[in-house]
């Protein structure tokens, strides 16, 4: 007797469509999110861009205010993001922040030469306002499309964007900057790359499989069996077990090390293009290509980490959570030990400065499978709250450490100033993977079922039929008593 096949459905299929347009989602976005810090030193050192646009003698505080403004309106929309997604869906609510970013970019040179610093920082901060919408709608819109087989894969790439977005910002930024477009070219790029990919999604996308009018039959069937058989997904409202989420222990073990990556994130990126220039004396062009280097590492190693996770599940050498904890392990500690290393170098070692921050970089990029994809694992049906809770007060870091950093380097040529910034991310690194190691899990929660809640609901409906038979029999005793006085 013959073995059945199951149907997978196709091998490229509109699921993986969907992946593509998230990864192009969270790319023109980054551009549109990073591109302020090459941008800034072009503003701030004409001699190292195009001269013929203005020059802004800002402050290290101001610059400061400008990086981190981004994050104040950033960390506002996380929790209404899960909300909204769940109610309408990932493809109007992902539309609205993206088209809304390309109107920001569009606006923003004018903004600056209208209004300064303070413009250009109320600017960034609307903008972060819109982008919170952006990652709970990812996490939304990927449990929706990915079946478990293809979580990793789906989800990896989709998150690749970062990177890809990343690469470009700091690339790019810098050769628009030297361009006759200048330094406000910079943010015309980023608008017009907003734009395209917002026609992509009006044509292309759909909020799930039976709604995609360019799905088949049989990817529709595999997707829909596979939600139903593993987590219950499709079905609707939902309630969401909040007592359950916020005394759950691997929850909380997911939020420190998802803290973690968003402090070492924002000096990854924000800081990078401030200490080339400081400490190692490169010049704008050559600047913003060597701190994309970083970013092409990680985005070349995410695809690394991709195929041993691959290889490793189908040939079952270890567990999900053995997996997901030891490639995370490598991602956070060996950045946490060349981060020490970076702080020693200065001008005369520049090769191998830029080599342990590619190293660096490249080995982060772990983080999308070693952490990011636990939040699925652990909770498909209310993975857009739980990344909305996590992206929320992980940003919270992103927003601090551009302040702190304004507050340690006071002057961008001394090495030992950032000597301590960087040992502080490294020490972050450690302390949330090491939490993460302990206490975090793969594993399903209960919290997740789909009647987590309804056991509790009979409970209270049993106790108030109770109370209402005690109540009769009570009237029924006072009623005789009565009779018989």
């Amino acid at each position: 007797m013959s073995a059945t096949v199951e149907n997978t459905g196709p091998i490229i299929g509109i699921r993986h469509l969907q992946a593509a347009l998230l990864f192009l989602a969270i790319c023109v976005n980054y551009v549109a999110r990073l591109n302020v810090s090459v941008a800034l030193v072009a503003m701030t050192d004409a001699a190292t861009s195009n001269p013929d646009f203005p020059e802004y003698n800002w402050t290290e505080a101001q610059r400061s205010y400008i990086l981190s403004s981004f994050y104040w309106g950033y960390i506002i929309t996380q929790f209404p993001a899960g909300f909204l997604v769940r109610r309408f869906g990932a493809k109007i609510v992902l539309f609205i922040p993206t088209f809304a970013t390309a109107i920001l970019s569009a606006l923003t040179p004018y903004s600056i030469s209208w209004g300064g610093w303070v413009a250009f920082s109320v600017l960034r901060v609307v903008m972060g306002l819109f982008q919170g919408l952006i990652f709970p709608c990812i996490h939304e819109h990927l449990a929706k499309w990915s079946p478990p087989k293809d979580r990793n894969r789906l989800g990896v790439f989709a998150y690749s964007g970062s990177d890809c977005g990343s690469v470009m910002a700091m690339g790019i930024s810098g050769l628009i900057a030297n361009s006759s477009m200048g330094w406000p070219g910079i943010s015309y790029v980023s608008a017009g790359l907003c734009g395209i990919w917002c026609l992509l999604w009006l044509l292309f996308s759909a909020n799930n499989a039976p709604s995609s009018r360019l799905v088949g039959q049989n990817e529709r069937d595999y997707i829909e069996r596979s939600m139903k058989r593993e987590d219950g997904f499709h079905v609707q409202k939902i309630p969401i077990p909040w007592r359950a989420i916020w005394t759950c222990v691997p929850f909380y073990a997911l939020l420190i090390v998802r803290c973690a990556q968003g402090w070492a994130n924002s000096t990854m990126q924000l800081q990078t293009p401030a200490y080339m220039h400081g400490v190692l004396e490169m010049d704008i062009k050559s600047n913003a290509l060597y701190s994309a280097l970083p970013f092409v590492a990680m985005w070349f190693m995410s695809y690394i980490y991709l195929a041993f996770a691959d290889v490793a599940m189908s040939r079952k050498w270890m567990s999900l959570t053995t997996l997901r904890k030891s490639i995370n392990t490598v991602a956070y500690w060996g950045p946490a030990a060349a981060l020490i290393g970076i702080g020693f170098l200065d001008k005369n070692q520049t090769a191998l400065a830029i080599a342990l921050m590619t190293i660096n970089a490249g080995l982060n990029a772990g983080s999308g499978i070693g952490s990011i994809l636990t939040i699925i694992d652990m909770s498909p049906n209310h993975s857009a709250i739980v990344m909305a809770i996590t992206n929320g007060v992980g940003n919270i870091f992103p927003l601090l450490t551009p302040l702190l950093v304004g507050v340690i380097v006071t002057d961008t040529s001394s090495r030992s100033q950032w000597q301590i910034v960087f040992a502080l991310t490294a020490i972050v690194f450690f302390v949330g993977n090491l939490v993460y190691i302990i206490w975090g899990t793969t594993d399903q929660q209960p919290w997740d079922a789909v009647d987590f809640l309804k056991p509790r609901d009979a409970e209270l409906n049993q106790d108030a039929a109770s109370d209402q038979r005690e109540k009769s029999t009570i009237k029924a005793i006072n009623t005789k008593a009565e009779k018989a006085i």
